[in-house]
């Protein structure tokens, strides 16, 4: 009588799960992941767990990695583009990003998005067709794209220091230039944060990336994970 083979269990994976891991990070789905890979969905969840706690941007990297959709505006970010065309013909200028009227923020901010829709190809035909009476509204000035490609920089650089293991950057105290440049803007970030002048996309950037970036250092001398 033949004998009946078992099924030879899976290897124990140490947690987290690098392969796991990189395809969450391309923005796989944990049950899409567990389906390839033959494993239970709870289990890949927990190693992903584990990950996102050594690595706080795993999450937003997942997000980031998520197939492009366009959305269906809503009522209230149809009015704001009304509302923004009208500014810009009365005012014969767009909104200004340090406005001290709460209302011309608003519409900064809400510009900032369709503008990052509009060069990630995922602007609503709605808003491109509307947008149309304001000339060049999805460009930035010169001076502008090199303001925000500076921020760009300094957000990444100051991730990678963390990713590596390193401490917040400091303003002051070191003679690390580098660490100098860093910790400047980024204490600059906390400042306009407390004082109500960080644009919401910039916070949300800043949540995303660099968890715990208000706090900063802790006391003791002991990591900020």
């Amino acid at each position: 009588m033949a004998q009946t083979k078992e099924p030879v269990p899976h290897a124990r994976r140490s947690a987290p799960y690098w392969e796991w891991v990189e395809m969450y990070r391309r923005g796989i789905a944990p049950s899409k992941i567990a389906d390839v890979c033959g494993a239970a969905v709870t289990t890949v969840r927990y190693h992903l767990q584990i990950a996102a706690k050594r690595d706080p941007g795993l999450r937003g990297e997942h997000a980031a990695a998520l197939p492009l959709t366009v959305r269906d505006p809503s009522d209230a970010s149809l009015q704001k583009m009304q509302d923004l065309v009208t500014f810009y013909q009365a005012e014969g200028r767009l909104p200004a990003a340090h406005a001290k009227s709460s209302h011309e923020q608003a519409l900064v901010s809400w510009l900032y998005r369709r503008r990052r829709e509009s060069a990630q190809g995922t602007l609503s035909p709605v808003f491109r067709d509307g947008l149309s009476a304001i000339p060049g509204w999805d460009k930035l000035s010169r001076g502008e794209a090199a303001d925000e490609a500076r921020w760009q920089q300094r957000l990444q650089a100051v991730k990678a220091l963390r990713r590596a293991g390193g401490e917040w950057p400091r303003h002051q105290k070191t003679d690390d230039p580098q660490e100098r440049t860093l910790g400047v803007w980024l204490h600059g970030q906390r400042i306009n944060y407390k004082r109500g002048k960080l644009a919401r996309e910039k916070k949300s950037q800043l949540d995303r990336v660099l968890p715990g970036w208000r706090e900063g250092r802790p006391r003791g001398g002991r990591r900020a994970s």
